[in-house]
């Protein structure tokens, strides 16, 4: 059964969908992921699934959780979507999850799916995701206007941002930190947290492991032209100089912005962006933590999520977030 519903303010359309969709179990944390001898047998099974992946030979589906909630809204002309999780009624933990996708992607299941792990992991009531406009159609500001209308829904909804959890992979952590820069200069409330899974920090292309891994990342490297090329080139930025701090945040000022959480692979395009991220971070005085999983590509998290890596990285989101975010 679908139902259709209209807010009575009219600020939001939503779409409620019941019924045997809600089939899945719930996910939760294993002990332990994939391991490997050497790091050789690790890249070998990372080309393989990538390979079978970019093939189309592995596909992603979503049902939510049996008696979760799961809604399309438009939040004032923005789409989005909302996970409710019934074993979580007495947090206050809400997640704002920012898809990765060069700007150019739209959100798709990996991301759905992964909002499932991201409230079962945090104890959270909520993950909201925005399916903000794309480029090359839609160029900068779009998804900054369109993940800012989202968020102060949520504080117009009562959200407190002390239980705000904002979290973005890839080009989504680059609209992360800018997300929370557009609040530190509108004086709004920031989240709680940022959680940036090997977050894209500026668009400029001369950093070394934009070219020494190009050829070991298997996700974002040279292995995927499309994607590659686009992070080479970024459309979302138009006219925009490269180094323009609304599209390079690392040359913005980050104080005052929340404790936040850098997760990227070893092997990345991204390691070095997010290496400079940390000192800047570091300089600003931000409470900022960064991990380097050694070995690993772009997003592997979200893309490998049985490695035993990505058992790790959930587990450090899990913990950091139950030491900045309260219940």
């Amino acid at each position: 059964m679908k139902l259709t519903k209209i807010i009575a303010t009219g600020v939001i359309g939503l779409s409620l969908l019941t019924g045997t969709t809600y089939a899945a179990p719930a996910w939760q944390l294993p002990q332990a992921g994939k391991t490997f001898t050497t790091n050789a047998d690790k890249q070998n099974y990372v080309a393989d699934y990538m390979g079978k992946f970019f093939r189309g030979e592995i596909k992603s589906t979503f049902a939510a959780p049996d008696k979760w909630t799961y809604e399309k809204l438009n939040v004032n002309g923005v789409k989005a979507e909302r996970l409710v999780n019934p074993k979580a009624k007495k947090s206050a933990r809400v997640f704002l999850q920012l898809h990765g996708g060069g700007y150019v992607d739209g959100l798709g299941n990996l991301h759905r799916n992964l909002a499932v792990k991201q409230a079962m992991l945090t104890d959270a009531r909520e993950v909201w995701m925005v399916d903000y406009r794309l480029a090359p159609e839609n160029i900068y500001p779009a998804a900054l206007e369109d993940a800012a209308q989202v968020y102060r829904e949520l504080i117009n909804r009562g959200v407190d941002p002390k239980n705000l959890i904002v979290f973005g992979d890839s080009a989504g952590g680059n609209l992360a930190l800018e997300l929370a820069l557009y609040l530190k200069e509108n004086n709004l409330p920031q989240p709680a947290a940022l959680i940036l899974n090997s977050p894209w920090t500026t668009f400029e292309t001369d950093l070394p492991s934009r070219t020494s891994n190009a050829d070991r990342d298997l996700v974002l490297g040279k292995v995927n032209p499309h994607m590659y090329n686009e992070v080479a080139n970024p459309s979302y930025g138009g006219a925009l100089s490269r180094n323009d701090l609304r599209l390079s945040p690392i040359y913005a000022d980050l104080t005052g912005l929340p404790p936040t959480l850098i997760q990227i692979g070893g092997y990345e395009l991204f390691v070095d962006e997010g290496i400079e991220l940390l000192k800047k971070a570091t300089a600003d005085e931000l409470n900022v933590t960064l991990s380097v999983y050694q070995g690993m590509p772009h997003d592997f998290a979200i893309l490998l999520p049985d490695l035993d890596d990505s058992i790790k990285s959930f587990a450090e989101v899990k913990a950091f977030v139950n030491a900045h975010v309260p219940r």
